[in-house]
């Protein structure tokens, strides 16, 4: 056991001061993004949204609802329209109907 502990206090000291510096920084990121994205998505909606005959329903996940619509009218309007002009118009049409929780 001291000699594992041992081994640990010649690393520390051989490390240089940048290479201290950039692993309490990658820790403190890595901390950092864990958490951003553990809070990221409050709220879930279901979006269905019908452009050029055919009716697409798709789910999305985000920090407020208006995003999570938004995400999901896209998604849907993915695989309804074909190329930028037709994709425009169809995420500036209404969704048929919208269902939105918090998480």
């Amino acid at each position: 056991m001291l000699h594992a502990a041992s081994s640990y206090l010649i690393i520390g000291i051989l490390m240089g001061k940048t290479t201290k510096a950039t692993l309490v920084f990658l820790g403190f990121f890595i901390a950092v993004v864990i958490y951003l994205s553990a809070r990221a998505a409050h709220h879930t909606c279901r979006v269905c949204v019908t452009y050029g005959g055919r009716t697409i329903c798709r789910t999305a996940a985000s920090g407020t609802v208006k995003a999570a619509i938004e995400s999901a009218v896209t998604s849907a309007c993915s695989g309804l329209a074909s190329g930028m002009t037709e994709s425009i118009r169809c995420e500036n049409t209404p969704p048929d109907s919208t269902e939105c929780s918090e998480n």
